[in-house]
């Protein structure tokens, strides 16, 4: 398994995406050499430019079109459509890309060779990744000791996700846990060698009395990982289990690691990026704030009172996407889907997170960062610090234009999504980094270009 940013992503799975890379790659040299032959030099400085820059995109353009979601590609006409799609896309880049700067052509013959290959090759390789997923080749076995709620969203998620890496051989639930000892017909620990199991997680609802701790003590020192539910949750799924975390977990776990060196590249990250993209962008935004104008009357910029880092409030400004005054006769309430409170050009500026812009004046004046959890009303925070265990922890960070709850949940409106997110907010809290940032960014554009998760 690998760790980045306290989650496990299986090798198989990292040896898959890289391979494709190398597939896509070897197609642009084969596709070279089947049209120059003996006059292509492979080792050469411009080709392997050349043949990279295709690589990338191309991956990016799969990227995009979902094709590294198993969920999505789960049968070989969607796995057709996308990668048609994908491929399209990438072919309208490199014309264009082609057209401005003609150096980088690698010639039309071997670009129309390489398409050809690189359906063939890129089918053949996902035929391929199928049947190790299907035979569970390289998966770790594991041996989870709990049958609550906890244990529960673990097995599911192993189940469900075909590509999760892991394979359960044992389930002892709480009634096969009792007085400190699991009852199984073989040792615990003689079993989990004998079938070559590499972990064992614990995740009891309630450990006291019940936690077998001679024989995980014996598995531990004869090599075998043990590991806590809450944390094996975390490193799982990406997000932490607020309703199963108890303070000493918290306290004594890795993470919130703040320093002044990080906050200041993080600010200076934030005032470089909002300049540039205010400027960039002021074009869309005098557009946007025209046609806000004419389709319905009210101000173009909403303003609107939200609580920051340590709870500290400030006005977040946004397109005015909603008639005026939409709350005058329902008072404090979240958006749902299909609001008939949204006008015609706030439906569109929504769904393309253009109403989001003006809040670049927010990052630039410090009060917000690109990254971060979602700024919430004092009102809503109010009512879910009742009944949402460690809400305000996420008040510790600054709040983000998006954040890894955003990029990583659909839109919600109850206490149920917000305690979800809350599992993602504090999970960035807990994680954050250069590194993760950058990812909740590139998964942002996903989801700005098509739309998805916006209300």
């Amino acid at each position: 398994m690998l760790r980045l940013f306290r989650k496990y992503y299986p090798i198989r799975n990292v040896i898959f995406a890289s391979g494709e890379g190398l597939v896509i790659y070897l197609s642009v040299i084969i596709a070279a050499y089947i049209k120059l032959g003996s006059d292509l030099h492979v080792f050469d400085d411009w080709v392997f430019f050349k043949s990279m820059l295709i690589t990338v995109v191309c991956q990016i353009a799969l990227y995009y079109n979902d094709l590294y979601d198993l969920k999505v590609t789960n049968n070989y006409v969607e796995l057709g459509i996308r990668l048609l799609q994908a491929l399209g896309i990438a072919t309208i880049f490199f014309g264009i890309a082609y057209y401005l700067i003609p150096q980088l052509m690698i010639g039309e013959g071997i670009f129309v060779i390489m398409i050809g290959l690189l359906i063939l090759l890129i089918v053949s390789w996902r035929i391929g990744y199928t049947l190790v997923l299907e035979k569970g080749l390289f998966n770790q076995k594991l041996i989870i000791i709990g049958s609550g709620e906890l244990a529960t969203g673990i097995i599911k998620e192993i189940r469900d996700k075909r590509d999760s890496g892991y394979e359960i051989d044992t389930i002892l639930d709480e009634e096969d846990c009792r007085e400190g000892v699991c009852g199984i017909q073989l040792d615990m620990c003689d079993q989990a060698k004998a079938k070559n199991i590499s972990k064992i997680i614990v995740a009891l609802e309630e450990k006291r009395g019940n936690l077998p701790i001679r024989q995980l003590l014996k598995c531990r020192t004869e090599g075998i990982e043990i590991l806590e539910g809450t944390s094996f949750y975390e490193m799982l799924l990406g997000k932490l289990y607020v309703k199963q975390i108890n303070p000493s977990w918290l306290i004594f776990s890795d993470g919130f690691r703040k320093s002044p060196l990080k906050s200041a590249m993080k600010r200076t990250g934030d005032i470089i990026l909002s300049s540039i993209m205010l400027v960039m962008l002021s074009p869309m935004i005098l557009i946007t704030a025209i046609l806000i104008k004419i389709d319905s009357k009210g101000p173009v910029i909403f303003s609107q009172e939200r609580v920051g880092q340590n709870g500290k409030g400030f006005n977040v400004h946004k397109f005015r996407s909603m008639v005026t005054d939409a709350e005058k006769s329902s008072g404090p309430v979240w958006a749902s889907e299909d609001d008939d409170r949204v006008t015609r050009v706030g439906r569109v500026i929504r769904k393309l997170r253009i109403d989001e812009l003006p809040q670049l004046w927010n990052v630039l004046k410090g009060e917000m960062s690109f990254v971060g959890p979602r700024p919430e009303r004092a009102f809503f925070i109010q009512q879910l610090e009742k009944d949402v265990p460690y809400y305000s922890e996420r008040l510790t960070v600054k709040p983000g234009l998006t954040g890894w709850a955003q990029v990583s949940y659909p839109y919600g409106a109850s206490v149920e999504d917000a305690i979800e997110k809350l599992n993602y907010d504090l999970f960035y809290t807990k994680n954050m980094s250069f590194l993760l940032d950058l990812l909740i960014i590139f998964r942002t554009v996903k989801i700005v270009l098509f739309g998805k998760g916006a209300r």
